[in-house]
């Protein structure tokens, strides 16, 4: 569909752009995303794998990977609804990092912080309708019943047959 053509392009042309932005100034992006994570990361102390990295010029660079590595795949409709699910993946931290308007106490920066997030938050909302859209196909939770239904059906003749040739 042309819609689809159309809107999604757009819809990732924001994460592709943010997402180089973000890799061409990551220690800007990282400078202001370390006190959200400093303080994300020692809520959950202990329960994340020392694996993951904390540092955050590196979780910059990777947030910026998936967003331009999924805002590609959305603009071109390649796995779109796994890319939307990543992008809002990636965006919900983002926002939380860099638009903490409750937190500021200038008037002005305050109300630019809050249509920051308000933006961010409508984003969200197109990256949920991207994530449910089947583009006219049937969802994967409706395949499954249906043929979860068709088994059933299958398995009752077999055994009205195996009953019958054991009653015969």
């Amino acid at each position: 569909m042309i819609l689809r053509r159309v809107a999604r392009p757009l819809l990732a042309s924001i994460f592709v752009f943010g997402g180089i932005g973000a890799l061409r100034d990551t220690q800007g992006h990282a400078k202001a995303a370390e006190p959200f994570l400093t303080e994300t990361f020692d809520k959950v102390e202990g329960l994340v794998p020392d694996q993951v990295p904390r540092d955050p010029a590196t979780l910059v660079q990777i947030d910026a990977a998936v967003k331009i590595g999924a805002g590609l795949a959305l603009a071109s409709g390649k796995a779109p609804r796994l890319a939307a699910v990543a992008l809002l993946g990636s965006l919900v931290p983002t926002t939380l990092a860099a638009h903490r308007f409750w937190q500021l106490s200038d008037p002005g920066e305050k109300q630019a912080q809050q249509v920051q997030f308000f933006k961010n938050a409508s984003l969200a909302g197109g990256l949920l309708l991207a994530a449910s859209d089947t583009a006219g196909k049937p969802s994967l939770g409706w395949r499954a019943r249906r043929a979860a239904k068709k088994a059933g059906k299958r398995a009752d003749k077999l055994a009205k047959r195996a009953e019958k040739t054991l009653t015969d």
